[in-house]
Parts: structure tokens; sequence; C-alpha cells
């Protein structure tokens, strides 16, 4: 029996789902439910990458080769560290005849689910990909279930650019969610603040167009060093661009309240490097909302911070999806100039 979220292509342990199983039956057989895509290209998540770029100090030779043996070990690609993994695009090649996702074979598509969950397998020992970047050229397979998220490539983007929108779209999709229930519930004359800590980044330079579609009054971003506060103040995408390393509590709060003369009211956290919680929680006012959209953050210091500081925030958990996220993306993409180009020249510099 087939299960719409994959359960029947967990092997080990038993009993959970994909994502958090330790191995995965990749095997190219379909059942009727499931869709194969020919994979052209992964994208590893920033915290992912990061990692085993550190781990293996800038050696791209290892960094590929531990790739290759995470995905042919564990059936996919799921970093043991730091639990998550990315996405990719290929090209719809079998579909089952019971499958509810509506994809053709031949149609160009990006997965909207992580890596971490589907089942993967690489012909080709990654051996296009220097280990160098994010984005991961490749020939292989992956099986979409009945219950997973796709969607068809536009014709007028590079692929490439398409991928690298769509691997972070669940993150502008829900500030603008939390952005516009603030604004339409807010009482009085003062404008919504918002600030993005990693701002120059992928998901943080678009949060920062969300959250300013969707009516904040003030935006804030955050970066570690002059040459991405330069970019992002050439983007035109913030208010005011500031300088702090978020990993210090004391100075992200100093430098946010400094920028915007109280707290923030909503701070979302793209930031691809553990220990951004405490700074994050402690920029935000009483009563106000911290998205933490980083498979680098620790939800456990994340509670018990706010605990320690008798900060009574809300703390929402960027789960990649929300309805209509791809379209938002990608229309903030095509419509911001300064976002298009801070994906160019991030991809360029790739």
């Amino acid at each position: 029996m087939t299960s719409p979220v994959g359960l029947h292509r967990v092997r080990e342990p038993a009993g959970v789902l994909p994502q958090a199983a330790w191995r995965l039956d990749p095997r190219p057989e379909i059942a009727p439910n499931e869709v194969r895509i020919r994979v052209e290209r992964l994208n590893l998540d920033a915290a992912s990458f990061r990692q085993l770029w550190e781990k293996h100090g800038g050696d791209g030779d290892a960094v590929r080769a531990e790739v290759c043996e995470i995905i042919s070990t564990r059936g996919k690609m799921q970093n043991p560290v730091t639990g998550s993994g990315g996405m990719l695009i290929g090209t719809v090649e079998e579909v089952g005849r019971r499958s509810p996702l509506g994809f053709k074979p031949g149609e160009r598509v990006a997965t909207l689910v992580s890596l971490t969950l589907t089942p993967l397998v690489v012909t080709d020992g990654l051996a296009r990909w220097d280990g160098r970047s994010e984005q991961v050229p490749c020939d292989g397979w992956a099986i979409l279930f009945a219950r997973s998220i796709a969607a068809v490539l536009p014709e007028d983007l590079d692929p490439q650019l398409s991928l690298a929108v769509l691997d972070v779209c669940g993150a502008p999709a829900l500030t603008a969610r939390v952005v516009s229930r603030y604004v339409a519930e807010r009482r009085d004359a003062r404008p919504v603040a918002v600030v993005v800590v990693g701002g120059a980044g992928k998901s943080g330079s678009l949060s920062l167009a969300a959250a300013r579609r969707a009516g904040a009054g003030r935006t804030v971003g955050v970066v570690p060093v002059a040459g991405e506060r330069d970019a992002l103040l050439a983007a035109g995408l913030a208010d005011e661009v500031v300088l702090a390393d978020a990993r210090d509590p004391v100075a992200l709060s100093t430098a946010v309240t400094s920028a915007l003369g109280m707290p923030a009211d909503v701070t979302v956290v793209c930031v691809d490097v553990p220990g951004c919680e405490h700074g994050a929680v402690l920029a935000t006012a009483d009563g106000g909302t911290v998205i933490f959209f980083s498979m680098a953050t620790s939800f456990a210091a994340a509670a018990l911070g706010a605990e320690g500081l008798a900060a009574d925030v809300t703390m929402l958990v960027g789960n990649g999806y929300v309805p209509g996220h791809a379209e938002l993306a990608l229309g903030l993409l095509r419509g911001e100039p300064g976002v298009r180009g801070l994906f160019e020249a991030r991809l360029a510099a790739d």
C-alpha cells in the first residue's frame, strides 16, 4: 500500500515520516500516486552548505565527496548536523496514473518540498560541481509523493534564478502574512516597524520587499559587513541598513533600537549561522513577533532565551510553505529591481 506522504519509502526507522527517517528507498519504479523527476540541479540550503564548507575548511572536493556520501547512504539529501537539505529542479520523467499533482512528462519543475524528505539518487558523482556553491549541477532522479509540492518553472526566467528564488519562497510569504495582520490591527498612527536580520541574502531581500508591499511603515535590514550594507542600500529595499553581528544580542538589539528609536514590531531572522536567537528576541518589542526562517536556529535556545528575558513575543517557525508562496516570490523578483539585482549578483559570484 502506498502512502500519500511517502511512508512506504521509509527504510529506517519504521513508523516515522520521510523527513524524520534516517534512510529512504529511492528506487526509480514509481507507485501509482508518485512522480519521478530527472534531476538537473540541486540547491543546498544555506545553513547546510555553510556547515559543510566550514567543516572542510573550504575544500570543495571534500564538500562534494560528503554530499555524495550523504545521498548514497541516506537515499536523500539531509545534512546530519543541520538536519536540513534544500530543493531541486528537473524534468518530469514519469507520472503515476493516480498522482494528484497534475504534471505531465517533459515539464520542467522545481520542488517546493525539502530534499530531507525527497527520495534521491545521483548518478554522476556530482562531477560537474566544484563544491564551492549552493547550486549543484547533477544527473539523477527524485521521487515526489501525492502530498509533495512542486511548481512548473517559469519560461521568462533563467532556471538557476528561479531555483534560487523558489528555494526561499516561504520566507517572503510568511513575512507578508504577519506584517499585513499587524497593519490591519494597528489602532494608532504608528508605522509597523519590520527588521530583517540577514537582509542582503536571498530570503532576507525577498522578506524586506514583501514587508514593504504588505504595508510596513519602516523597514530595517541588518547585515554583518560593509559590502552587504552597500549592496542592500543600493537595492533600495530597506529604509535603513545597519551593521551588527546577529550572534551578539546586545549589539543587535542596540543597532535595531538606534535605527528605529524603539524595538521592532516584527523581526525576521534569515541568517545561516547559529546563535542569533537571543538577539532577535531582544530586538523585538513586547507583543511583537519573531519569525525564524533559518535552519541554523535552535528553537530550544529561542524559547528558553525569551523566557529568561521575560520577553512577551510570539515566535514563529518558518516552515517553508504558505499557500501562494511561489507566485508571490516570483512576482517580487519580477517587480522589484533591487531584489533581482541582489539575486543575479549572488549567482554571478557563485
